[in-house]
């Protein structure tokens, strides 16, 4: 096939687009796309009980949660994974665990540090949600007999989570780009995949060019995503005849 044979000629010719760069570029992406999904996956499980605990009266449940939301909601990212990838595994005791051979690899505690970085910031924005459900709603749900567990399952965390829906569409932009810092600890994903070009082309800013192109994409297929979820899920928001 010559247009085939044309392409590929041309894309040797081109050392940035070369096709093992393109698939160094290819690998790199499948990473950043499996880091950051498995950790705002985990982060969301995480951050509903920690929500619904961040609400609570009492302060011996709320405060822990507090001081943890605030430590990793105050702190830069790179150093939270700094300290979980150089602290962790110099402590004796974790070390001596059978299965430290299975999780001593940077790709978990990069996903250990994202996850908790997101799930901190995931409680707070749920939490906030939570505050904010309108009173009359929850006099129905007592009026009707429900209990707090059964009010916070049918009526409170249903709609915290169509309120919170644009908050946390932010959060999910805020942890693909924050991603990047990955590339920090020894993984290549995009960020890295470009930075390893970089090293093998002598090309200073066309790998970072690209990169950039793949992570504008990435965002405009989120924030098209979330728009058509909010659309759905807060239709009965908008003002009538919208």
């Amino acid at each position: 096939m010559e247009w085939l044979t044309t392409l590929q000629a041309a894309l040797t010719d081109h050392t940035v687009l070369s096709a093992d760069n393109l698939a160094r570029y290819g690998e790199g992406l499948v990473t950043t796309v499996q880091l950051v999904f498995a950790s705002l996956v985990i982060g969301l499980f995480l951050a509903v009980p920690l929500a619904i605990g961040r609400s609570s009266k009492r302060r011996w449940i709320s405060l822990p949660i507090y001081a943890y939301t605030y430590v990793f909601r105050g702190t830069p990212l790179l150093v939270q994974l700094y300290l979980i990838y150089y602290g962790l595994p110099s402590i004796d005791a974790l070390r001596d665990w059978q299965y430290w051979e299975y999780i001593d690899r940077a790709h978990v505690w990069a996903l250990v540090a994202f996850t908790l970085n997101t799930a901190a910031y995931t409680t707070e924005i749920f939490r906030g949600a939570i505050k904010n459900t309108p009173r009359g709603e929850i006099e129905a749900a007592k009026a009707y007999g429900m209990g707090y567990w059964l009010r916070m399952r049918r009526i409170v965390l249903p709609s915290a989570f169509r309120r919170a829906l644009p908050a946390y569409g932010n959060e999910v932009i805020f942890m693909l780009h924050a991603s990047a810092v990955a590339s920090i600890v020894t993984i290549m994903d995009l960020t890295g995949a470009a930075r390893f070009i970089v090293a093998r082309t002598y090309s200073a800013f066309e790998p970072y060019l690209w990169v950039a192109c793949i992570y504008l994409c990435l965002t405009f297929a989120i924030l098209y995503l979330f728009r058509y979820l909010e659309k759905r899920l807060l239709a009965h928001l908008r003002p009538a005849g919208e």
